[in-house]
């Protein structure tokens, strides 16, 4: 088992780093960016697979430290929502854009905050080999033109807007 989590470890390490870096947002305000984000797309990974209804709560836990609770319904709105938690610290130097979480120390998994508009209403989400993407909003609907227009951002940073999968949501 230990040999597999550094084998797995080592092979998403290796990936991120055969790719150019991202630009991230040029700062993010951790109070603003903090409370509960609704996940309108992403690009699955295993624990959130045939999630819907999908959303987190980020809560500070010190100036630069926070606790991250994913909560997500397995196949359809009426499921019970389950959750996981992560917890997590923004990367100094980077104006609190890259993010680190740990759902189990000792890995860390890298949160790159590419985009947050001035409201702090929509944010984009990446990962360091494109491989993973979030669309969020601070509600559970988001208009196609929003939408869209969320996605051409990603496309402008290397992401496949193919790859992103709209998460059903139950209306606010």
């Amino acid at each position: 088992m230990r040999r597999s989590c550094l084998a797995l470890l080592l092979l998403l390490v290796g990936c991120a780093a055969d790719t150019p870096p991202q630009a991230l947002a040029p700062q993010v305000d951790l109070n603003r960016y903090a409370q509960r984000w609704y996940i309108i797309a992403n690009i699955p990974y295993f624990a959130e697979a045939g999630k819907v209804g999908s959303w987190f709560d980020i809560s500070l836990t010190g100036p630069d430290s926070f606790t991250d609770i994913y909560w997500g319904r397995k196949g359809t709105l009426e499921a019970p929502a389950e959750s996981f938690t992560m917890r997590g610290y923004a990367v100094p130097g980077t104006n609190n854009a890259y993010l680190r979480e740990t759902p189990l120390w000792p890995i860390y998994l890298s949160y790159l905050i590419l985009y947050v508009d001035p409201d702090y209403r929509y944010a984009l989400v990446g990962y360091p080999g494109r491989d993973y993407g979030w669309v969020l909003s601070r509600e559970p609907m988001m208009d196609e033109p929003t939408y869209q227009n969320l996605l051409a951002m990603f496309a402008a940073k290397g992401y496949d807007p193919a790859k992103f999968v709209r998460i059903p949501q139950r209306p606010g």
